[in-house]
């Protein structure tokens, strides 16, 4: 007998007309975004038109158009570079990433590289080095020095009160996932001696590899001279 309180043809209609006004909706801001773009008068200022471009670029991730993607957000990560604005080349090396394209994962890696050098707000740097985490296997010992490190920059970073609280929860929840599927870590002491053995707790330690992280992602795919950045780095 029909179902007649779950229809399941009659959700999935719903569902399918519902994915489609949603992806109208995108079409016709990118659209708009495209013809904002090529209407900017003579004398724009570049981060004028790479905000655009990063709006269109997420938008064309959303749309599984990688490559529009790449270019928009890659032309916009050249712009903030010049400009030293590190938040937002770490943004578009996010969007870099996501547009999954071959130099994808050399842009997680440098957007990684700015996030942790830089005074990048710590949501993002752990949102860079979650990627990490993501895109390693279960018993790579990278997911555990990408977690370690983003609970460092937290401590480092987060001034607000219940900024530090939350951020340092959910940093806590992902070293214990990773400690979960790296090494089947399930009670707490588990986790000191897993922590201490991963030698977690000492940045001098665990930094230095996750530079090594950085470089496997990288490879020989700078688009900036780190040596040279380095020396901007904030006193502060």
């Amino acid at each position: 007998m029909k179902d007649l309180f779950h229809d399941s043809g009659v959700a999935d209609a719903d569902s399918a007309e519902d994915a489609q006004r949603a992806t109208a909706v995108l079409e016709a801001r990118l659209m708009a975004l495209r013809e904002d773009i090529a209407s900017l008068p003579a004398g724009f200022a570049p981060a004028a038109k790479a905000a655009l471009q990063m709006e269109a670029a997420a938008i064309c991730v959303d749309l599984e158009q990688g490559e529009a993607a790449w270019d928009d957000a890659r032309e916009a990560a050249s712009v903030y570079l010049e400009a030293e604005d590190w938040e937002n080349v770490v943004l578009a090396c996010d969007v870099l990433f996501q547009s999954d394209q071959d130099g994808s994962l050399a842009a997680l890696g440098q957007g990684i590289w700015l996030a942790v050098t830089f005074p990048v707000s710590p949501e993002r740097t752990v949102h860079m080095l979650q990627h990490v985490i993501d895109e390693t296997p279960d018993d790579s010992d990278g997911a555990a020095v990408a977690a370690a490190a983003a609970q460092y920059v937290v401590d480092l970073r987060a001034e607000d009160e219940k900024q530090h609280n939350d951020l340092v929860f959910f940093t806590g929840q992902m070293l214990a996932s990773v400690a979960r599927r790296h090494s089947e870590v399930q009670t707490q002491e588990q986790f000191d001696f897993w922590f201490q053995k991963m030698e977690l707790n000492d940045p001098a330690k665990f930094l230095p590899r996750l530079r090594n992280v950085v470089d496997v992602l990288v490879q020989d795919d700078w688009w900036f001279d780190r040596e040279a950045l380095q020396t901007r780095i904030p006193v502060n």
